[in-house]
């Protein structure tokens, strides 16, 4: 049996725990947790480092014969809720869940937002430690309630680093707060500070932060929640042209999105770019599903209609004025792009878009002419390409209670998608 003992944040270990300690032959933490814990002058000791010796060396160890009738008896301390991201998963993968005891502690994330007095039913906890931190950052450019659990290279410095750089970018006073937590329990040098993006990038943190919430506090109170965790996702996408603003005819219709919508994929943690964006009708659909959303629109007030209609419904869409191919080097790289409008510079953004883009580049064309160089531009990249053309009419009322079909304008539809990406789930 392995007990997994979570030594909470700062908390002493419950009586339990301080019995397993004393009847255990090998106990397993980080230096810090070794230190403070009243252990055997006999017990064996291994400082956790790096996963995989640790492991090996607890499985050598349960192989011993033991000296009495008992068998080894294994204590792991880990920091928090060791099965909220910790090691639990690392230990029920090698050895099997059903050998696992595990006594949980208060983690990290409920202990920084219950010194805010925030409730984090509604939050979206993310993972930064030893993975690409562009995912804890997309999560929280979409959402207005998110922890992200720092590492090595994805601190407080780096999170606002990037977070500057999108507030930057759009020219709009959307900032989020960013509230780092370091050394939460440990009395005296517990601190939880609230910063600007731009007042975390320019610090150095140390070792000692704990978590880091990323705020929208003009969102930060939802209502009465059923399900913990993201919102769910919208009950219904390809809305209808009606639900947004826009100008003339300058909008994707709803069945060009919801093609579009299925080959973008748009989902948590992923980041779009909508390249001629117009009303921001394939932007605001991409925010809804839970991606983070750049539009471009080269017009002030195409751009204010973006963000107008993001407003409308509830997302946040980083709206940003200017003409591609030129201002997309100021962006950090897609997974996956919408390009709607680009004219006779057509052929070259979907080239630029495709040489940055992870996923995929759907390519939306009212004229036929574009539709060779835009198919040869997507191959020239390496990716697969394929495309239909969309015909709808729409069932329209007559005088006298009568029905007809009213056609809508043809519109091509190009996709490119790497191939590596077809296989590629979302990272955890």
């Amino acid at each position: 049996m392995i007990t997994v003992v979570g030594t909470g944040t700062g908390a002493p270990l419950p009586p339990d725990a301080e019995a397993e300690l004393a009847a255990a032959t090998l106990v397993v933490g980080a230096r810090r947790h070794l230190a403070a814990a009243r252990l055997p002058d006999t017990v064996e000791r291994i400082v956790l480092g790096p996963l995989p010796p640790a492991l090996d060396a607890i499985e050598q160890h349960l192989k011993k014969p033991a000296h009495h009738a008992d068998q080894q008896r294994v204590v792991v301390l880990a920091s928090g809720d060791p099965g909220f991201f910790g090691i639990v998963r690392a230990l029920a993968e090698r050895f099997g869940a059903h050998t696992l005891d595990v006594r949980p502690g208060v983690s990290s994330v409920a202990t920084a937002f219950a010194r805010l007095g925030l409730t984090w039913d509604d939050a979206v906890v993310v993972s930064a430690h030893g993975r690409d931190p562009r995912t804890a950052v997309n999560v929280c450019l979409a959402h207005p309630k998110v922890a992200v659990l720092t590492g090595p290279g994805a601190g407080p410095a780096e999170l606002g680093a990037a977070l500057q750089s999108q507030s930057q970018s759009q020219s709009q006073s959307s900032e989020r707060v960013l509230v780092v937590a370091s050394a939460l329990g440990s009395g005296s040098d517990e601190r939880v500070e609230r910063v600007t993006p731009a007042e975390a990038a320019a610090r150095e943190w140390g070792t000692a932060v704990s978590v880091v919430l990323c705020l929208d506090e003009s969102r930060i109170l939802s209502p009465v929640r059923t399900i913990a965790g993201p919102p769910p996702g919208p009950p219904q996408w390809a809305l209808d042209e009606g639900e947004f603003t826009y100008r003339d005819s300058m909008i994707s219709k709803f069945e060009v999105r919801a093609l579009a919508l299925a080959r973008l994929g748009p989902r948590l943690g992923d980041h779009v770019w909508d390249i001629g964006a117009g009303s921001g009708s394939v932007a605001v659909e991409c925010a809804r599903l839970g991606a983070a959303v750049t539009a471009v629109e080269k017009s002030g007030d195409g751009v204010e209609r973006v963000r107008a209609n993001a407003a409308a419904h509830g997302v946040h869409v980083t709206a940003v004025q200017g003409v591609a191919p030129a201002v997309l080097s100021e962006l950090p790289d897609p997974d996956a792009v919408f390009i709607g409008g680009g004219g006779r510079e057509l052929p070259a953004i979907v080239t630029a878009c495709a040489r940055r883009a992870r996923r995929s580049v759907v390519v939306a064309m009212a004229a036929l002419d574009r539709v060779p160089a835009v198919r040869e531009a997507l191959l020239a990249a390496g990716f697969g390409c394929d495309g239909v053309l969309l015909q709808s009419s729409r069932l329209a009322p007559l005088p006298g209670d009568v029905t007809r079909l009213a056609a809508t304008n043809p519109v091509f539809l190009l996709w490119g998608v790497r191939p590596q990406a077809r296989t590629e789930g979302v990272t955890q």
